[in-house]
Parts: structure tokens; sequence; C-alpha cells
């Protein structure tokens, strides 16, 4: 997708239902987790304690930091539980020719 923006990031079939995968995009650390048919974006660090959140639980379409237990929503960032009380980034994701895509700019509308 040259010129759009989305960085090449894997093949869909690299990543597993409901297990978050760390990746860099452009410098930047991004967890992509598939779960319920789509592939979500969302920043690998947890806003609450500087871990990684692509280490933590899936459920549905949150993702659990393991240290604290805070669940952030993939679709928006923004925490579920405290203690995080700031959302962390989510980013746009393409999908095309079974290839994973992700802008490294944040998605706005949080």
């Amino acid at each position: 997708m040259p010129g759009s923006g989305y960085t090449y990031v894997c093949k869909l079939d690299v990543l597993k239902e409901g297990v978050p995968r760390r990746f860099e995009v452009e410098s930047v650390p991004v967890a992509l987790v598939l779960t319920e048919q789509q592939v979500f974006a969302i920043h690998d660090v947890c806003s609450h304690s500087a871990v990684s959140l692509s280490e933590g639980e899936v459920d549905g379409c949150t993702v659990e930091c393991w240290l604290h237990a805070s669940r952030f929503d993939l679709r928006t960032g923004h925490p579920l539980d405290p203690p995080a009380t700031r959302p962390v980034p989510v980013y746009p994701v393409r999908i095309d020719d079974g290839s994973v895509y992700v802008r490294a700019t944040p998605r706005t509308e949080q």
C-alpha cells in the first residue's frame, strides 16, 4: 500500500485468535490482536505501568494488562478497569490480500 500511510506488518495467518503479538511499526510498539473476526492494533505499552500489553489476556474486544489487571478496549484504547485511567492509542488496520497493514498514526475517534 505505498503512499497510503500504511506499513506492512505481517501475513494474516501468523496471527492466532485471541493471542496478542508485538510488532514495531515505524518504531512504534504495537500489539496486534485477532479477535471476533477483526484485527486490532493497540499501543503495546500500558498507560498505567510501562509493561507490554501483548503479554496480556484477550477477552472479546479487550486486552488485560498482566501486571495490574487493567483492561483496555481494543477498539478505542480506553481503560475499563483501574488502576489505569488514561487510554492508550489505537491504530488503523487494513487487510489486503492476506497481509496486515497498520498506520502508525493513532486513530482520533477515541
